[in-house]
């Protein structure tokens, strides 16, 4: 199975499908994916989620340079220019799996 380095962008289902076959599942996996929004009072908010609260914190503090802050930093820009200086909203999903051994 793919470890941390692809969250949240683990999303092709046909890939998905032949990582549960290569950890040895041999039933056929059932995926229903799950729409909802994401909400934030802000860019900055968002940002610290995705940098600071998600698995890529890891990575981002593992490169040393630039560091946690300034990625957060440069995230929240980023998000503020696609989603203006207020409130953030946004469609997220999610793939859950289901098989049997």
């Amino acid at each position: 199975m793919r470890g941390n380095r692809d969250h949240p962008g683990y999303h092709d289902i046909d890939a998905i499908k032949r990582d549960v076959a290569n950890g040895g599942f041999t039933a056929k996996p059932v995926v229903e994916t799950v729409t909802a929004r994401s909400r934030a009072p802000s860019a900055r908010t968002a940002a610290m989620a995705y940098c600071q609260g998600s698995p890529w914190r890891a990575e981002i503090e593992a490169k040393g340079s630039p560091g946690l802050g300034e990625v957060t930093a440069a995230a929240a820009r980023a998000i503020e220019k696609q989603f203006g200086s207020g409130a953030v909203d946004g469609k997220i999903q999610a793939h859950v799996v289901t098989v049997s051994r």
